[in-house]
């Protein structure tokens, strides 16, 4: 009896997600773009003939949920490591027993499973090249990075990538009835899902999230009646982790989202991806600082005044923190978003330097050079240099490139109004001589 209690407890304390945990392709919940029918690993699954693989996807997808599956279903010996806690010796001793449990060259060679694989150090990604390429293992490594930066080209080349997304509704919906049919102890509660639509957003499309929650609220209830509702959930589960890794994929993808809105005069969704930021603990400077560049790669001189808000901005955010910085770094990025954009100035400096990596280091004009003493006045420095305060509107034409490269054009204002009074400006100036 005591055995009996021991064991209860033992299986109470192991979350619902681990209890629920599918061990096949039939009760496998979403991914159906890479398990169902038509899907790109089905074939390999059903067949047993798998390559190396890597699973990116965010977490409580079924990484390696999946990678379990694939052993269970093509009935292969199954090793498991952590990125956290294995080094080098680990990977060693996993892959010499894998070699002696494994049929070598045949379609049953073990499967070497690494989560968080790009915790990994090169050497430690190294030590398992030669037992990929020589087929002593299938590798499947789980990820939430980007393969592409977190895995060595070597080793990445020797694997196919698979993409999880994240659960949809109907996804989180049959992962809880399953967990309602399947789990031993849910079902001795009468359980009705009322309303669902708190509980499958605060999940944030992440599985394990979804059924830690749920069975936080079913283990809440003293009673045998359990009623799901919106307003249950949110006076019982606190406020919402928002999912960002700021050293991280979301960190990059979300920071990419918030400067193409304000590039695309989006300041709604500007706002929108700065909000993400600033709930995921975003650093301050961080935002301010991209503004900054933005106002002057995006805006440049279509609104020269742009600059000078973002540059106040960082300034204020740098001085100020959170809370109260947000209300600056919103009233920045909504006036950016809302403001004309030109990329002329960005071009115009991409374009000279790369003239100067095809011309190299051309000699500056005599009559432009720097004439501090009388030797280098006596070898023409600065002759026949035409100072434009003499001469009428502060303009004289004169040629300021060097004699290779003369009449180049680098800069050539955009179409906005302010630009285009620069440009008249110029042509006046210069007439036609660089193209505008």
């Amino acid at each position: 009896m005591v055995i009996c209690r021991n064991r209860y407890f033992y299986s109470m304390n192991v979350p619902l997600a681990e209890r629920i945990r599918p061990k096949t392709l039939e009760a496998y919940v979403s991914q159906q773009h890479l398990v169902g029918k038509d899907g790109a690993l089905y074939q390999h699954i059903r067949s047993g003939i798998l390559p190396s693989m890597i699973f990116w996807g965010p977490p409580g997808t079924g990484k390696t949920t999946l990678a379990t599956i694939i052993a269970n279903e093509s009935q292969r010996p199954f090793y498991t490591l952590s990125a956290i806690s294995s080094g080098v010796k680990d990977v060693r001793e996993v892959i010499d027993k894998a070699k002696q449990s494994g049929g070598l060259f045949t379609s049953k060679n073990p499967i070497l499973f690494i989560d968080e694989i790009h915790r990994f150090s090169k050497s430690q990604q190294d030590s398992l090249l030669g037992a990929v390429e020589k087929g002593w293992v299938t590798l499947i490594g789980a990820t939430t990075e980007n393969p592409s930066f977190e895995v060595i080209p070597a080793l990445l080349s020797r694997c196919q990538v698979y993409v999880l997304h994240p659960f949809g509704m109907e996804d989180l919906l049959a992962l809880l009835q399953r967990a309602i049919s399947v789990d031993t102890f849910l079902k001795d509660k009468r359980i009705t899902l009322q309303e669902t639509e708190a509980l499958l957003r605060l999940s944030g499309g992440d599985g394990r999230k979804l059924l830690n929650i749920f069975e936080l609220l079913v283990n809440s209830e003293k009673t045998e009646e359990v009623v799901i509702t919106n307003q249950m959930v949110l006076q019982k589960v606190q406020k919402n982790t928002v999912l960002y890794d700021k050293t991280g994929e979301q960190h990059y993808d979300i920071i990419s989202a918030f400067i193409k809105s304000i590039r695309g005069s989006d300041p709604n969704a500007a706002v929108y991806w700065l909000a993400r930021m600033i709930e995921g603990g975003e650093d301050v400077k961080f935002i301010a600082r991209r503004m900054l560049i933005l106002a002057s790669e995006d805006i440049g001189n279509a609104n020269p005044t742009a600059l000078v808000l973002a540059n106040a901005t960082f300034q204020a955010v740098t001085t100020i923190g959170y809370p109260e910085a947000r209300i600056i770094l919103s009233q920045c990025a909504t006036y950016l978003a809302s403001s004309p954009k030109s990329n002329a100035s960005y071009l115009a400096i991409g374009k000279a330097q790369q003239k100067v990596k095809e011309t190299g280091d051309l000699a500056v004009p005599l009559h432009i050079r720097n004439a501090p003493t009388k030797l280098m006045k006596d070898l023409g420095y600065g002759k026949e240099y035409y100072y434009a305060h003499d001469y009428e509107d502060n303009f004289v034409e004169q040629e300021f490139l060097p004699e290779e490269i003369a009449g180049t054009s680098f800069y050539e204002p955009g179409n906005t109004p302010r630009e285009n009074a620069l440009r008249d400006f110029l042509k006046k100036r210069w007439k036609d001589k660089y193209g505008f």
